[in-house]
């Protein structure tokens, strides 16, 4: 009787253990145990083992393999002759990598400790944010449409209904997007486990049983995400608070929900909430989204209190306390009880448990990796990408920088531009923002003019019955090059693109005005207020040209 073990990457779930297992026993005399959580095939066989056929019946199903000869050897699980890259993480950002990487010639070598892989967005973010705030648009629309002729209704909500449907539709997407591509590229490989730095070149992997693993390679990518920080509140981590994560998969609506935090998460949450039937009162430490222009804050707070949130600005809980049914938060304006509490006040780099130190790479005080336009560290081959960073925490800028790292990390030359950024906020008005504000603009020394023009003078706005909101843009005084836009809108996530284009190609606000823009369409609203830097727009015609 002869004994092997096989090291086996590039497995997502149990299926894919049994999809091995199956090939493994189809050889004559051979039994084969696959283990997906310990990415391992014990194997007996009556004959002497002819290795090569055992491991190209576990590649044939898309899986990569090694004999494994010690339990601590060093596993590189990558091909001879080729470029190393590993990767720590497997959201948006290592994912991107991962595919160039195998794409421009390397063999990619994947680290994950969650249960599932994906990272953030799809699992715990976006996705699922942005499902719950859809269904609570329609909610709302019942209840509060303007339209005469519509009976306006009370919706019934089935919240445990809501959250089921999401949640598939977030595990059909964590399968399309991330675990088929596992499936297919053999170029690219998974290990299960929790990895930090050994030196610059080598990382050890501890698995779930306690194991120990070496992943040596010529390149590392740092792609760990973010976690929710959470405030330094007496009392607050004794309480069974929610982050986000919770939020978003709680099957009843709190019938008083208190969110501590004003920045995108916890508006977002905040309505969503609101309109799916939670009384909801949001404690601010400062204003509503403190880093935009001021007139859009000022503005969501008006619309919130208008839908019966109770906003509370520059007031957070002294103290946080629960009885076993309610949270007591006693601050300035009063003691406030609830039966949840949401904490959404901004994510920390999760890169506190890797040894950054061991291999030399340099952090910021709050434990962002440093890095420059081209995602390289203080280390030469070492890089990094996405909310781990200290780039601005957006999946499509986590995946962009990945995309980049790997072509510079296979011998290409690319920088990534955030001068035009889009950034969204899915309230409603949604608020959409690119380049500069008015006053970072004159921070950097830099004479602006700027219009504002409010919805009631965007055709579309009025035919849709709803004027709430404005659009902003800052240009160079003397030239008149767009620098900024601010927008607060129904659909502003849908129109701010032609903002970023606009910016990235040098326009002046004139060039914006003389465009052909389609009529009705909330982005008309842009050529509109370009068109105020010379002209009344109350005095034109319908689709003034």
């Amino acid at each position: 009787m002869a004994f092997v073990t096989l090291n086996i990457t590039g497995m997502t779930c149990e299926h894919c253990a049994k999809s091995a297992q199956d090939a493994l026993n189809t050889l004559p005399g051979v039994s084969a145990s696959v283990s997906y959580s310990q990415g391992e095939a014990q194997i007996e066989s009556t004959n002497d083992i002819d290795t090569a056929l055992l491991l190209r019946a576990v590649e044939s199903k898309g899986y990569g393999a090694t004999l494994q000869t010690d339990k601590h050897e060093p596993a590189r699980g990558m091909g001879e002759g080729k470029l190393t890259v590993a990767i720590i993480g497997t959201g948006s950002g290592a994912f991107a990598a991962a595919i160039k990487a195998a794409e421009e010639g390397a063999q990619v070598t994947i680290i994950e400790e969650a249960d599932v892989i994906g990272g953030t967005c799809v699992n715990v973010g976006c996705v699922p944010s942005k499902i719950m705030i859809r269904g609570a648009h329609i909610a709302h629309l019942q209840s509060h449409h303007a339209f005469e002729g519509i009976a306006l209704n009370q919706p019934h909500i089935d919240r445990a209904a809501l959250v089921s449907q999401q949640q598939a539709r977030v595990v059909e997407l964590r399968h399309a997007k991330y675990e088929n591509i596992l499936e297919t590229n053999p170029d690219i490989n998974l290990i299960r486990g929790w990895a930090r730095f050994q030196d610059t070149h080598t990382l050890i992997v501890t698995q779930a049983d306690g194991s120990e693993k070496t992943v040596t390679a010529d390149r590392i990518l740092v792609a760990t995400g973010a976690r929710p920080a959470i405030p330094e509140i007496p009392g607050l981590k004794e309480t069974p608070y929610w982050t986000s994560t919770e939020a978003l998969i709680a099957d009843q609506i709190p019938e008083h929900l208190v969110v501590i935090g004003a920045s995108v998460v916890a508006l977002e949450l905040a309505q969503a909430f609101l309109r799916l039937g939670s009384k909801v009162t949001i404690m601010a430490r400062s204003v509503f989204l403190s880093k935009e222009d001021p007139a859009i804050g000022e503005a969501l707070v008006k619309i919130f209190e208008e839908e019966g949130a109770r906003v509370l600005l520059h007031t957070l809980p002294e103290s946080v306390a629960y009885d076993g049914n309610k949270f007591i938060l006693p601050s300035a304006v009063g003691e406030i009880r609830s039966d949840r509490l949401l904490v959404a006040t901004g994510r920390r780099p999760n890169s506190d448990r890797l040894d950054l130190g061991k291999a030399g790479v340099e952090t910021r005080r709050d434990g962002a990796i440093l890095i420059d336009d081209h995602m390289r560290t203080s280390v030469e081959h070492i890089y990094a990408a996405g909310d781990c960073t200290s780039q601005p925490q957006y999946v499509y800028v986590a995946a962009a920088a990945g995309t980049r790292a790997a072509i510079n990390m296979t011998g290409g030359d690319a920088a990534l531009d955030l001068s035009a950024m889009p950034a969204v906020v899915f309230t409603e008005p949604a608020v959409a923002t690119v380049g500069l504000t008015e006053q970072q603009a004159n921070d950097q020394g830099i004479d602006t003019e700027s219009r504002t023009l409010d919805l009631e003078n965007v055709p579309r706005a009025l035919a849709n019955f709803d004027t709430r909101g404005f659009i902003k843009l800052v240009a160079e005084k003397d030239r008149g090059h767009l620098l900024g836009v601010q927008i607060l809108a129904p659909e502003a996530g849908e129109m701010i693109q032609t903002a970023v284009l606009a910016i990235r190609n040098r326009m002046t606000v004139d060039d914006l005005a003389g465009q052909l823009f389609p009529y009705l369409t909330m982005v008309e609203g842009l050529k509109l207020c370009a068109q105020t830097f010379s002209k009344n727009v109350e005095q034109l015609s319908c689709c003034a040209g």
